[in-house]
């Protein structure tokens, strides 16, 4: 669906169909006209987002009422339109199934009802994995394209990061927006979290921290991190002692990625949030201008979920404005937020922004990235709760030879002369998955990625490099979390200034 500025087709601050275009006048900055045709659900809910922003933007420029008028109008007509074409309520930051075709049906033939993705569950029946092109178009964020990956290297003077210049961090939103205030040498932070519901983590929760701990390297920049010890405890049969007792293990995890003491401030939601006034009230503000019915649609909850579920995606959301933190940024409310996260995180973010300009406070902005799969291959990712789709941080160099071996899935033929002769499928075989994340050498991993496929490289040589490259990287992670102390933990998650002036 097309919106633009409407010259001279409407009277001032009415409404009405003129050759096939629904329109309104361009009486204030901005007026928007749309097309009546080609309206599928997706356009109708972007242009429902559109037009919803700008009527926040003349209530807040206290703009004539005629015209704040005319855009609720067309707003209701949007709304009409979107439930017929849906049979569903428009609901701000619940877009309508990227299989959803022009009459409101789903349509199985492109094969997008064979992807799920929420903060809970991952999974697809292809062997590649989710598809991340269509995931940017149910969402509704943008790719990170070339274009992006270049003017970071550009802003940073230097070589981007493996994940971005090899699409692991796919999707972002508001990233321009951030490279354009940091050429300004205007102040942002990151924000990114963990939600702690076992004593050892897998080698997937720690792409987040990696890429995070690169940020915070290449822009100097504050960070703040969140453990959700008390969702864990909403949706877990655990504990709460148990699950603040993950939070402050998975802390030590955490650190020994070598974050930063100075800039870096890690916090339970079981200590913080009764210790500070202003994140609560943050997560009051939210809760108020969010609607059962919105995180129904958001997050799937139905009436038998306890209250503690529908009401903690608020408290998700409150670390994404400066102003819950005023030990750190003493009050400012402006400062701009940057969270990379996996994608399925980003319904709890889609709602954030879509309430931040109605509280006074920027949207954050978020770089996601895939999902790491499980041993087992793509079709879902990591999980901690099986031993065996996972590696964890405290394997034993022994068990992650005996992981990959046994478990890890291969794209290679049944016997050596067949992949001899036809080669291997890198693109569904999880040890060159894992070496995308993991090997930083471009021209090494293309090498084992072009032998793999024309059969030079046989599966057994593969998953031996993987092996090679995953023991020392986890032993040496091991090394450093043993000097990790309960003292520097506490350091850590104990509220205070960081080494950083706005």
């Amino acid at each position: 669906m097309n919106i633009n500025i409407d010259k001279g087709c409407l009277t001032h601050g009415s409404l009405h169909r003129c050759c096939g275009v629904l329109s309104i006048c361009d009486c204030f900055p901005g007026a928007v006209k749309m097309t009546a045709s080609t309206k599928t659900p997706m356009e109708l809910y972007q242009s429902l987002n559109e037009v919803g922003e700008k009527i926040r933007t003349l209530k807040t420029a206290n703009a004539e009422k005629a015209e704040i008028e005319a855009a609720l109008q067309l707003l209701l007509k949007l709304k009409v339109d979107y439930k017929g074409a849906t049979g569903q309520d428009y609901q701000a930051g619940s877009p309508p199934a990227e299989n959803m075709d022009e009459s409101g049906n789903r349509s199985i033939a492109d094969g997008a009802d064979d992807d799920t993705v929420d903060p809970w569950n991952v999974s697809t029946t292809s062997a590649k994995g989710v598809d991340y092109d269509k995931l940017i178009v149910r969402f509704g964020s943008s790719k990170i394209d070339k274009e992006l990956v270049d003017r970071i290297e550009k802003v940073l003077g230097q070589k981007p990061h493996r994940f971005l210049r090899r699409g692991i961090f796919f999707s972002h939103r508001d990233m321009h927006q951030v490279l354009d205030a940091y050429e300004k040498q205007k102040a942002f932070y990151l924000y990114t979290g963990r939600g702690p519901s076992s004593e050892a983590m897998h080698m997937g929760h720690l792409i987040p921290f990696i890429f995070t701990k690169w940020l915070q390297d290449v822009f100097d920049i504050p960070l703040v991190i969140q453990m959700t010890d008390d969702e864990k405890y909403l949706w877990k049969d655990l504990t709460l002692e148990q699950c603040h007792h993950y939070a402050v293990e998975n802390a030590k995890d955490i650190i020994a990625c070598g974050f930063d003491i100075n800039k870096t401030f890690i916090f339970s939601d079981l200590d913080y949030m009764g210790s500070s006034p202003e994140f609560y009230r943050n997560v009051v503000k939210i809760q108020k201008h969010v609607t059962f019915n919105q995180v129904k649609g958001i997050f799937g909850f139905t009436e038998s979920d306890c209250i503690g579920k529908i009401s903690f995606p608020a408290i998700q959301a409150a670390p994404s404005f400066s102003n819950s933190f005023p030990q750190i940024f003493g009050g400012k409310q402006d400062v701009q937020c940057l969270i990379p996260c996996a994608i399925d995180q980003d319904p709890y973010f889609r709602m954030t922004r879509d309430v931040a300009p109605r509280i006074g406070y920027p949207k954050p902005a978020l770089l996601h990235s895939t999902f790491f799969p499980a041993l087992q291959g793509a079709q879902t990712k990591m999980s901690a709760s099986d031993a065996n789709s996972s590696i964890f941080l405290t394997d034993t160099p022994k068990q992650i030879k005996n992981k990959v071996n046994k478990h890890a899935f291969s794209g290679g033929k049944d016997t050596v002369e067949e992949h001899r002769q036809h080669g291997g499928d890198p693109d569904v075989d999880v040890s060159f998955m894992y070496l995308t994340f993991f090997l930083e050498d471009d021209e090494q991993l293309e090498k084992i990625k072009q032998d793999y496929r024309s059969g030079a490289l046989l599966t057994g040589e593969l998953k031996k490099i993987l092996i090679d490259t995953l023991q020392p990287m986890i032993s040496e992670h091991q090394e450093r979390r043993t000097q990790v102390t309960d003292e520097m933990v506490q350091q850590f998650m104990t509220p205070r200034p960081l080494n950083f002036r706005y």
